[in-house]
């Protein structure tokens, strides 16, 4: 595989539309001891752990990719961790971990399902509300983990208990514990130069590791044909870097609980008390709704030996015993020029980690991701070749409330409330379509996959879990899928859990957006267990002879229609992906010219006349 202007092109020279799934959700947690956030048990011992069956046990993996693979899934955003690789000392990797991922991507390859690897994180790490980095790189920083929650540095579930508030998780983004670690990891060199870890350059220290444990991972995989490239970090953070007032408020839309400036989380975790607002969401911005005392007791987030490191780089002092901000604009500013993440810290990050990689696997595609609802950077010709742009995208006041109203969302760039069921709809097209707008005018004209879509299947109370009825989820995804269609993206779903439970959804922060679970199987067969099936097991063409223009599936009538004009130079044949889920008593072939055969569930087309432009709709039979 390869990217051709906005386009990934097979070896045949034929476009590619890519449809898959995030692998899996549980994949952010330990496997054994059970890293699940409900439970607090063990969550400090950070090194002895194993992430060795995640995505799923080995002895699973037939069941597993023999669904993905009904369900015409082909192309897998696989998650990994920096923990999973590198959790019990830094330099130390865990071979059993990397021999089973090895050994989980050869038996996808079984099913003609291709990978690209995703380094996961949210919000750093376990320690600080997420998944990701290893516990030990917020201990070289003079963290104590055991004192995150008590000095306002991070909100995390196993601390909290249950209920978990919804939404709560990336809040910590502007918390201390990870606007720290991602700070330091991005700009410390900057804005940290005093300090260093075993006399190395914090920034240096941390990227060196954290690029060198995803190495490991492309020493062992980078043999496998079905690997075709690798994710930089998922949703990066700025941490601190561009606050223009560290005593103001720096929260975004989903601001919600207990919300310290960023000052105040410094002196929260050097053990001053501080009364801070409590914020929550709103569609303009985020409003306070009361206050709160953190840190009453006066707990020190830093170890014994260790100091704030912004106190330490003069950002703050307490000398004499009272704290003053002596540079509230620290992050914003660098040599007298306003500083920018995107393009001064994220970017170098990413070409550095490309070039590791591609020492390894030189053809390996770079899937490039910017701060969610932030900047992207730009990507030119003098940048690394071979780039895509792998954009998220939820609706996101489903996501927040866990209700779907197809009458009714909002766009967040816009701040506009959108009416009407059409409205909705289009809002979702053009929004998907601003995403691969960013790539053709701020990254060099490079493909767009969506890396990250979905909904919470335990919308209104988890009702469908009762009812069996998931109709209003399958309305949301057909709108989705329509408007990816509509755009012609590449897509991969949040998420496939294999082992989600009704109860416990993804097992992490209360998150439940797997398309599978064991607890809605009730039948043998290789849909049972599915959810949201009618949307997502959808007809697409995986392979075009030439270029797509139109695609689309109307889910009421099943009608599947494509338009592309050909390539004389493909001889290789157009494949359309045609689910048995959907056409269970077959269907009729209706072509603009040219013939078709059928293997299995592919459709295979081929044009010998000389019209530039090709139709094929699908339409099903109905029983005699």
């Amino acid at each position: 595989m390869y990217t051709d202007g906005m386009w990934f092109k097979d070896e045949q020279g034929r476009t590619q539309i890519l449809r898959g799934v995030n692998l899996g959700g549980s994949t952010k947690l330990p496997f054994s001891p059970n890293g699940a956030t409900y439970r607090r048990e063990g969550f400090y011992d950070h090194r002895e752990v194993s992430f060795v069956g995640r995505p799923f046990p080995l002895s699973e993996a037939d069941e597993h990719f023999r669904r993905l693979r009904a369900w015409g899934m082909t192309f897998l955003r696989f998650l990994i961790t920096w923990e999973a690789v590198e959790h019990t000392a830094p330099g130390e990797y865990d071979q059993a971990y990397l021999d089973y991922i090895r050994a989980i991507i050869i038996k996808a390859a079984e099913y003609d399902i291709s990978v690209f690897i995703d380094p996961h994180q949210d919000v750093w790490s376990r320690w600080t509300g997420g998944d990701g980095a290893p516990g030990w790189t917020l201990e070289a920083v003079g963290m104590d983990i055991t004192k995150i929650a008590e000095t306002g540095a991070a909100i995390t579930h196993q601390t909290h208990g249950d209920p978990f508030p919804r939404m709560i998780w990336p809040t910590n983004y502007d918390k201390l514990g990870a606007g720290t670690m991602f700070t330091l990891f991005f700009g410390g060199s900057d804005f940290a130069p005093a300090t260093k870890i075993d006399g190395v350059p914090v920034q240096e220290y941390l990227q060196s590791h954290y690029i060198h444990a995803i190495k490991q991972v492309a020493l062992r995989l980078n043999d496998l044909p079905n690997v075709v490239g690798y994710d930089s970090l998922n949703e990066p953070g700025g941490g601190f870097i561009g606050i223009r007032n560290l005593a103001d408020h720096h929260v975004s839309l989903l601001a919600l609980g207990a919300s310290p400036t960023p000052y105040q989380a410094m002196l929260l975790g050097a053990g001053f008390p501080q009364t801070v607002d409590v914020l929550q969401m709103s569609f303009n911005g985020a409003e306070t709704v009361g206050q709160e005392m953190l840190n009453p007791k006066g707990v020190h987030l830093w170890r014994k030996g260790y100091d704030c490191v912004w106190k330490q780089n003069g950002v703050w002092s307490d000398e004499g015993g009272m704290p003053q901000l002596l540079r509230p604009d620290h992050f914003a500013v660098k040599d007298g020029h306003p500083v920018n993440f995107a393009e001064g810290y994220l970017k170098p990050f990413m070409k550095r980690f490309i070039t590791t990689i591609r020492e390894i696997h030189p053809k390996a595609l770079l899937f490039l991701e910017g701060v969610p609802g932030g900047a992207h950077p730009h990507w030119s010709d003098d940048d690394a070749a071979q780039a895509v742009n792998a954009a998220h995208w939820y609706d996101g006041i489903t996501l927040m409330t866990k209700q779907f109203n197809p009458e009714f969302t909002v766009n967040f760039t816009t701040k506009e409330a959108v009416t009407g069921a059409e409205a909705v709809a289009q809002a979702f097209t053009d929004q998907l379509a601003a995403a691969k707008a960013v790539s053709h005018n701020q990254m060099g004209n490079i493909p767009t996959l969506i890396g990250e879509f979905g909904i919470p299947f335990d919308l209104d109370e988890k009702r469908a879990y009762q009812s069996g009825d998931f109709s209003t989820h399958i309305q949301a995804l057909d709108m989705y899928y329509d408007a990816m269609d509509a755009n012609l993206l590449n897509c991969t779903i949040w998420n496939y859990t294999a082992d989600n439970s009704n109860e416990r959804g993804d097992l992490w922060n209360d998150e439940d957006l797997s398309i599978f679970s064991r607890d809605q199987q009730d039948a043998d067969d290789i849909h049972s267990g599915g959810r949201g099936l009618p949307a997502i097991v959808r007809p697409y063409a995986p392979k075009v002879a030439g270029e797509p223009m139109r695609m689309t599936f109307e889910l009421a009538t099943k009608t599947f229609e494509l338009v592309f004009r050909h390539d004389a130079n493909v001889t290789a044949p157009t494949e359309i992906f045609l689910p048995d889920y959907q056409y269970p008593q077959g269907y009729t072939v209706e072509v603009s010219d040219g013939s078709y055969s059928i293997e299995g569930d592919l459709l295979l087309l081929r044009h010998t006349s000389d019209i530039a432009v090709h139709t094929v709709r699908v339409t099903p039979k109905t029983a005699d």
